[in-house]
């Protein structure tokens, strides 16, 4: 049976001189080992994911390409401590996730992982500063600490002027630059992006691509992106194909 193992080894990557290059890079930080999840649809069982391996060392940025239903989300979900596998271990910094506390793994998702989602998923009674201040709220960061980290936050994705804005009236590719703003508050280790520019013009999914990549590059955050794109999945280092469950690369 063929390797399956996937890993990312960003020392020999990413260019000198680069916020990541100067950090402790090259150390596995997430890792999937031998994880199959299974999901049953009335008489129909699911094998979304097949004995995969997947190891993210810090500073990674790793794309995973693959046709709708063949696994994509669910690895993300596994990643980032939403969902638990039937077979294997979810390992982040030597621990399983499934030997670690309720409170634990809140921890792990709410300050290690950010999430961009395909929807943008935020809440439109809010204004942008509002929105991207929730994650911080449930970190237990101070009330001044939240608001200076979210208005900074949004000056660095080119939302300065639009921190009062609500979505309604703000443009997709605006509301999708809140969610970045959001998933980078909490400073993560790891930043998990479903289908970012799924629901953008090409246009605008470029330019929210260049800007993850700038920030990827900048802050020295291990990415993983799900999609469908090829144009998208060109900014990664490696790429990866979900195919009847399995990992190729």
């Amino acid at each position: 049976m063929a390797d399956q193992t996937a890993a990312v080894n960003s020392e020999h990557r990413q260019a000198p001189g680069s916020a990541l290059a100067a950090r402790t890079a090259n150390l596995p930080s997430i890792a999937l080992r031998e994880v199959t999840k299974r999901y049953r649809m009335g008489d129909e069982e699911i094998l979304a994911l097949d004995g995969v391996n997947l190891t993210l060392f810090d500073g990674s940025y790793v794309a995973v390409m693959g046709p709708s239903g063949s696994g994509k989300s669910t690895l993300a979900n596994l990643l980032g401590g939403l969902d638990t596998p039937d077979v294997g271990q979810v390992v982040v910094d030597g621990k399983d996730l499934a030997h670690m506390s309720d409170g634990e793994r809140s921890r792990y998702r709410n300050r290690s992982i950010g999430y961009i989602f395909q929807s943008f998923n935020l809440q439109p009674t809010l204004t942008a500063l509002q929105n991207v201040t929730m994650p911080m709220v449930f970190a237990g960061v101070a009330g001044r600490e939240r608001r200076q980290r979210a208005e900074q936050a949004l000056e660095h994705v080119g939302l300065a002027d639009r921190m009062n804005h609500r979505p309604t009236q703000l443009s997709g590719g605006q509301r999708q630059r809140v969610a970045i703003a959001r998933a980078l508050v909490n400073r993560p280790r790891l930043i998990l992006a479903d289908e970012p520019t799924g629901n953008l013009d090409s246009a605008r999914g470029q330019e929210i691509m260049e800007l993850i990549v700038a920030l990827h590059r900048e802050k020295g955050i291990s990415l993983l992106v799900i999609t469908h794109d090829q144009e998208v999945a060109n900014h990664a280092q490696q790429v990866l194909h979900l195919r009847d469950g399995r990992l190729h690369e």
